[in-house]
């Protein structure tokens, strides 16, 4: 059976050496991104995620890397995330928040030059796509509410998987204010309500709720969910009126 890493720096150079083998000259960085790259990295809970950056000719053989892909999604490596510099340098004004939050946290395994390092985000496309995300996951999240019925389980299975989603757009928000960001999400999530008027005490409910380290009740959980999201309309709607 496929070991699971006990730590992301365990599989670098096995990882980097079955890449740098397959695509040799075209393969131009290998870039540790999210909780494996701030330190948060939880074994059988975390992914380990890697931006892998080929030239126009390695990304024309792609399909080579398709048994290395099943080699390392047996030790629960995702499909590395696979781009162009290209791609990168033409999609910054359509992705900027992907783009905005790999950047915050990563790491270079290989590559002698920092392919992320002077990304030119503009300020005012990062926060058309937080507002434009914030509203859809808006919509997304009372969606979930109305289908989980009310059920214990599917209702902290929408924290859990929605949570994340939500930092990311936090993140951003901090930067598009000025304020530095935290690299560990517990902070971002402390910081996101100082700064926007938020209620905190929910959002840290929240936060020990996906972590399973609160497990209120279903009428409990039920409040805690619907003010949620009213929460998270509430912040959409001062998006709106930031001017960039």
């Amino acid at each position: 059976m496929a070991k699971i890493p006990k730590r992301p720096e365990d599989i670098f150079d096995e990882f980097r050496g079955d890449y740098t083998a397959l695509f040799n000259g075209d393969l131009l960085a290998i870039i540790l991104y999210g909780s494996g790259a701030r330190g948060e990295y939880i074994p059988k809970k975390s992914d380990i995620n890697f931006l892998i950056v080929l030239s126009e000719n390695g990304m024309e053989h792609l399909g080579d890397a398709m048994n290395l892909v099943a080699k390392w999604q047996k030790r629960r490596i995702p499909v590395p995330l696979f781009l162009t510099k290209s791609y990168i340098e033409s999609s910054l004004d359509t992705f900027p928040l992907e783009f905005f939050n790999i950047r915050s946290a990563y790491q270079v395994i290989h590559g002698g030059e920092d392919l992320l390092k002077d990304l030119p985000i503009k300020k005012e496309d990062l926060r058309l796509q937080c507002e434009r995300e914030l509203k859809a996951k808006l919509l997304l999240l009372r969606e979930s509410y109305l289908q989980a019925h009310g059920e214990v389980r599917q209702l902290r299975e929408l924290v859990s998987q929605s949570l994340p989603a939500f930092i990311a757009i936090f993140k951003a928000l901090l930067y598009l204010k000025g304020e530095e960001i935290p690299e560990r999400h517990e902070a971002v999530i402390t910081d996101i309500t100082e700064s926007f008027g938020l209620d905190g005490k929910l959002f840290q409910a929240l936060w020990h709720i996906k972590r399973g380290e609160e497990k209120p009740g279903k009428d409990e959980l039920k409040r805690i969910v619907w003010n949620y999201a009213s929460e998270i309309k509430g912040l959409s709607r001062q998006v709106d009126q930031m001017d960039y």
